[in-house]
């Protein structure tokens, strides 16, 4: 996750209200949300025990295995874990109906050997990853029982998908792979770990660069004046980027986040790398500021080898550009039905709108493709993320999975009522 803004709030469509109001009031999606509020002691202690198994970016094997069990446990009969990783269940629809894929993100940020043991206080739990994701994935696992004990009919297929890879140089693989045109997809919602009142409309896009700047080394003594440091270039080029001045509106960032290089301290470093996040919510901005990152690395470069007079080719410095991140951005229409959706739903359940903002989800992979898509939270709330420190608050839990289910039931159709996503064609 990152970093966001509150653009407007668009105005609600009446039309897709009074549909979910009247979907709402059916039996069986009483029934529905209801067992979302009796199950929070069962959620939770699944969150717990999800969260206790370590999940790694790149290595997420031994969680997706008990996710995929819990998904047949709970009633889903097509399970499967996909080429790349990703736990896939489908729930099938009575026909002719949209698809509409939900995930979370199976992973975390912290690497294997954290201690991932959970530690209670009250309604307060406390480990690394407790919230993002396992809230999320707790939520998705809530939503299934939900849908299935409560018999709910869908008019289109329902996708439940924990993908892998969301966090960090994961890039969103997973997001990515289910959204590659494969599968046939007509909305998409992600789950992620913030409070129910966060509609995510948008993705801030994010490129991520390894640059590398290499030469021959030498003695730091007897090499002096004769050989080009790499640290040296690399500092000159650091010191450059510091000075650009990205837009607020719309807002883009830069940041380099690791730096390396060198083999000794009386050695001119022969190599030095960075690697550096870029991210804005337009994609002309970031390219506009990526292109201006890669000519101060160029100009560091440059002006480390006119500094000593380098001009032999085999004694220059040269520069080395690797992308490792490529997270496209984009947004969609206030008229979008998933998020006209959300919006409704939590006006329904009573529950206040908090944040309406773009940040960097899965729900990037879908929006880059036109597919109507929002990220939701999860319910509860999540505090300290991306730290040992990290925290869950045990608070509406519930909120979460009853949001994704009224909006899920009224996109794909639910019960007789007819569905409000439209079919993309293919």
């Amino acid at each position: 996750m990152s970093d966001s803004l509150h653009p407007d709030i668009p105005a609600i469509d009446q039309n897709v209200f009074s549909a979910m109001q009247s979907l709402k009031e059916l039996s069986k999606i009483q029934k529905a949300l209801d067992i979302a509020q009796k199950q929070t002691a069962q959620a939770m202690a699944e969150q717990v025990e999800i969260c206790e198994i370590p999940s790694p970016t790149f290595h997420e094997e031994k969680r997706a295995q008990e996710i995929a069990r819990r998904m047949k446990a709970y009633g889903l009969t097509d399970v499967t874990i996909d080429a790349i990783g990703n736990v896939v269940g489908i729930r099938k629809g009575s026909g002719n109906g949209p698809v509409l894929v939900i995930d979370a993100h199976m992973d975390t940020v912290f690497p294997e050997g954290t201690d991932v043991t959970v530690r209670r206080e009250g309604d307060t739990y406390y480990a690394p990853g407790i919230g993002d994701n396992t809230s999320g994935v707790r939520a998705l696992l809530q939503l299934i029982r939900c849908f299935n004990e409560a018999d709910i009919q869908t008019q289109g297929d329902i996708i439940f998908v924990g993908t892998v890879g969301e966090e960090g140089n994961g890039d969103i693989r997973g997001a990515k792979f289910i959204c590659n045109g494969e599968r046939h997809i007509d909305g998409y919602i992600a789950i992620d770990s913030f409070t129910a009142g966060v509609v995510v409309m948008g993705g801030v896009g994010c490129h991520r660069w390894r640059v590398g700047i290499s030469g021959p080394g030498g003695h730091s003594f007897m090499d002096f004046g004769k050989i080009p440091s790499a640290i040296h270039a690399m500092c000159h080029a650091g010191h450059l980027i510091d000075q650009l001045t990205p837009p607020s509106e719309p807002y883009t960032t830069f940041n380099i986040g690791t730096i390396k290089g060198g083999t000794s301290v009386n050695t001119i470093a022969p190599y030095c790398e960075v690697d550096v996040d870029i991210r804005s919510i337009s994609n002309d901005e970031l390219l506009k500021l990526e292109t201006q990152i890669f000519q101060a690395f160029e100009e560091g470069v440059a002006e480390e080898n006119k500094r000593w007079g380098i001009t032999d080719s085999e004694r220059m410095l040269k520069l080395t550009k690797t992308q490792i991140g490529d997270r496209p951005a984009g947004a969609r229409p206030d008229d979008c039905p998933v998020i006209q959706t959300a919006l409704c739903a939590q006006k329904l359940l009573g529950i206040e709108l908090t944040q309406f903002c773009p940040s960097a989800t899965d729900a990037n992979a879908p929006i880059s493709k036109n597919i109507p898509s929002a990220c939701l939270g999860s319910g509860g709330l999540s505090e300290k993320f991306h730290s040992l420190d990290e925290y869950f608050v045990a608070q509406d839990i519930h909120q979460g999975p009853q949001l994704v289910l009224l909006a899920a039931c009224t996109l794909v159709g639910a019960e007789g009522h007819k569905p409000l996503l439209p079919i993309i064609n293919s």
